[in-house]
């Protein structure tokens, strides 16, 4: 009997391939660095005297984080998180895509694309070459600003995302 249990432990073993060779490990941001980066980014375009609202999300597009100023547009919210959502997707800042888009209209699909808004304003999270998240920001009077609020946000805490 205990032969006929080793064998079927055995070639259950050698039958099941590894764990590693069925899982990735992937580093995602947090909600806690995520939440600091929407005020962050709230609070830059405040200081320039814009009201917007900011999403964080995971590396996955997965909403962790929205703050909006008080007297921000009420459409800001969605579009903040969809330009999260296409950034973190894409791996790339939303204000590449849509310069794609204007200069090559083949590339115009992607803004049929569910939930993507191919709008500036959305910028990757990353910790060296790997985007754990992204950051959209919606409201200033030009998706140019709403970057740049994004990035004085992603600079304030670029000692966390090392």
């Amino acid at each position: 009997m205990k032969n006929v249990v080793l064998s079927l432990v055995l070639a259950t073993a050698f039958a099941v391939p590894a764990l590693a060779d069925n899982t990735v490990k992937q580093t995602s941001l947090g909600t806690a660095l995520a939440v600091d980066l929407a005020q962050a980014a709230v609070t830059a375009c405040s200081a320039d005297g814009y009201n917007v609202a900011a999403a964080v999300t995971d590396r996955s597009g997965i909403l962790l984080a929205l703050v909006r100023a008080e007297n921000a547009g009420a459409h800001t919210a969605n579009a903040a998180t969809a330009k999260a959502y296409t950034s973190a997707s894409s791996r790339n800042p939303t204000s590449g895509m849509a310069e794609t888009v204007q200069k090559n209209p083949a590339a115009g699909g992607l803004a049929d694309i569910p939930g993507f808004l191919v709008l500036a304003g959305g910028v990757p999270v990353k910790v060296g070459k790997d985007t754990v998240g992204a950051i959209g920001v919606g409201g200033a009077p030009g998706g140019n600003f709403d970057e740049a609020c994004a990035i004085k946000a992603l600079d304030k805490f670029a000692d966390r995302l090392k």
